[in-house]
């Protein structure tokens, strides 16, 4: 099981969770738009790191974004395995070929 797989189960497994016990269960409380808010700062973060430079910083906040990616699709009852699925169809398509091919 990949770090990513532990990760998906162990914020699935927080979902009934005591918010006041789990910082994921107290993100998954405040609703699917809060975890979006708090991904999309996570991402800011780790933009500013890679603009920056600091290899290390940009490791720890693209863990952070990792993170709260998962913690945002649990929100909306998707699972990590369709956007890997998701990734795998897409595997050795173009990137170009494939924004073609969405219109």
């Amino acid at each position: 099981m990949s770090a990513l797989d532990r990760l998906a189960a162990t914020v699935e497994a927080r979902k009934g969770a005591d918010p006041e016990t789990s910082w994921t269960a107290k993100l998954l409380a405040k609703g699917p738009e809060k975890c979006a808010e708090k991904f999309g700062e996570e991402a800011v973060e780790a933009i500013i790191e890679a603009v920056k430079g600091d290899r290390d910083k940009l490791t720890y906040e693209a863990a952070d974004v990792l993170y709260h990616l998962v913690v945002m699709l649990a929100a909306r009852d998707v699972a990590l395995a369709d956007v890997l699925a998701e990734l795998d169809r897409r595997h050795g398509t173009s990137g170009i070929a494939e924004k073609a091919a969405r219109g």
